[in-house]
């Protein structure tokens, strides 16, 4: 159905003349006449104002599939950083909807939480900021550090607090209720290994190198930081250093080495294989996870200018790989390249 005869629809059980529905719009009665009748359309600008005189959405003027109304609320989430609160309770009620009437379970799930990450990260960049002033404000008290540690990541000393037992144990679950799938034993490891369980990270990793398609760089790599958890840093040297000879044009193997040398803090070693996992990356789009990367150990060696200007890279695969042109992460990495452009302009001052 096209738009004319839905507005005609909604009028009908609204009850509206055509005259009434004009006054409300501030147009002339002709005008709506002729878009019940599909000889003219609408301006885009009046779509709003018509949505809220039936008491419908947008996308309720338009009979959209059920794939289209998902696609349009994930686009929306990719290209905005902050939805209005209108527009977050429509998608939520949507999708909720979606999930009790048993359609689209699987991307409906997925969505809704991308919908409350999407609310909960421009939420907690608000919160940062003013966390961070109230810091400097009181340098002495505790009384904000707290968010920071919930909304940027950052440590905290406290073990009880720092450790990822409840990570561990949901994995830990998803391992045991999908013996066969990759993923979760990854995920499961990863945490493991952060907390130094090193014992249970060689017992998952026994298991997970028997699946069929079980990655063997994965399972080389993960051998060396249990190594590393393990405080024996010559077996794990030894162990990258096989790999690296085994898979020496490889772009996974190089990425995972240039990972291993960063959580070292072997910045410059770290930084050649990252250069070298991009350079070797032949899929198209590529992934720029090693920009970042390379990116902020440029940061951490003061090299503000240099970091920026891989950001220049990064954006450049943005827009001409991936084609985003309004896309959140689009502007994020824009940002980022002008905040270390700054912090290179104050250092020359």
């Amino acid at each position: 159905m096209d738009i004319g005869k839905k507005i005609k629809q909604l009028r009908f059980r609204s009850g509206l003349t055509q005259e009434k529905l004009a006054e409300k719009l501030g147009v002339g009665a002709q005008a709506v006449s002729k878009w019940e009748t599909s000889v003219t359309m609408p301006d885009v600008t009046l779509l709003p104002l018509i949505a809220e005189a039936f008491g419908v959405s947008i996308d309720d003027l338009f009979d959209l599939t059920a794939e289209q109304k998902l696609n349009r609320i994930e686009n929306r989430l990719d290209t905005e950083k902050e939805l209005p609160n209108d527009v977050f309770r429509e998608y939520e009620e949507y999708l909720k909807a979606e999930l009790s009437a048993g359609r689209n379970v699987k991307r409906a799930t997925a969505l809704i939480s991308y919908l409350y990450w999407h609310r909960f990260d421009s939420d907690s960049e608000k919160a940062s900021r003013y966390a961070e002033e109230s810091i400097r404000l009181s340098p002495d008290e505790k009384n904000c550090q707290w968010i920071l540690v919930q909304t940027k990541r950052h440590a905290v000393w406290d073990w009880n607090l720092a450790n990822h037992s409840e990570a561990i144990e949901f994995y830990r679950g998803l391992v045991n209720a999908h013996p066969k799938k990759t993923l979760p034993y990854c995920y499961l490891i990863d945490n493991l290994i952060a907390d130094h369980r090193a014992d249970e990270a060689e017992k998952y990793l026994s298991q997970y190198s028997l699946l069929e398609k079980a990655n063997p760089i994965m399972t080389e790599a993960y051998r060396a930081h249990i190594a590393l958890a393990r405080y024996d840093e010559p077996t794990a040297d030894a162990i990258v250093k096989s790999l690296c000879e085994k898979y020496p044009d490889d772009s996974d193997c190089l990425f995972e080495t240039a990972q291993y040398y960063a959580k070292k803090c072997k910045y410059i070693s770290a930084l050649e294989y990252y250069e070298k996992s991009f350079e070797k990356d032949s899929k198209r789009p590529r992934f720029i996870d090693p920009l970042h990367a390379i990116s902020e150990i440029q940061e951490i060696l003061g090299a503000y200018r240099a970091a920026a200007d891989t950001y220049d890279r990064i954006i450049d695969v943005l827009k001409t790989e991936w084609n985003m042109t309004e896309d959140v992460e689009l502007k994020n990495a824009e940002a980022e390249k002008d905040r270390l452009m700054k912090k290179a302009e104050k250092r020359n001052y």
